[in-house]
């Protein structure tokens, strides 16, 4: 059975740091891309990163670039989600998912976790 299950979500103030982990189970890293989306209240789901372990190629969304950083452990099956300087707009249920492109379109995604929640107060 494919899970995804993410962690690391939270209250913090602007200008602070917080580590996302998406933990996978049911399949190996490299049979999918893994995406880091993000929901906030009243807007559509946006892709935020994402990330292939198989040629280690990584996107983001213009708005989280040189303070979000992706990574993946396929030891560990899990897949990070760095995010430095975090800002009010960042609020936002985050959820990653995995699907069969690299790709920040949500539709491109087959499996997706419960979510997490993220705090960012000015």
């Amino acid at each position: 059975e494919v899970q995804l299950v993410e962690s690391g979500g939270g209250l913090v103030q602007a200008g602070e740091s917080l580590r996302l982990s998406c933990a996978a189970s049911g399949f190996s890293l490299d049979d999918y891309a893994i995406g880091w989306f993000r929901q906030a209240p009243g807007k559509e789901r946006e892709g935020v990163s994402s990330i292939s372990s198989r040629t280690g190629h990584a996107y983001y969304t213009d708005s989280v670039k040189g303070r979000f950083t992706i990574s993946s452990d396929n030891a560990k099956n899990t897949v990070y989600l760095q995010m430095n300087d975090l800002r009010p707009e960042d609020t936002a249920v985050y959820y990653c998912a995995a699907g069969w492109a690299n790709m920040l379109l949500p539709s491109f995604y087959k499996y997706w976790g419960q979510g997490t929640q993220v705090t960012v107060s000015e």
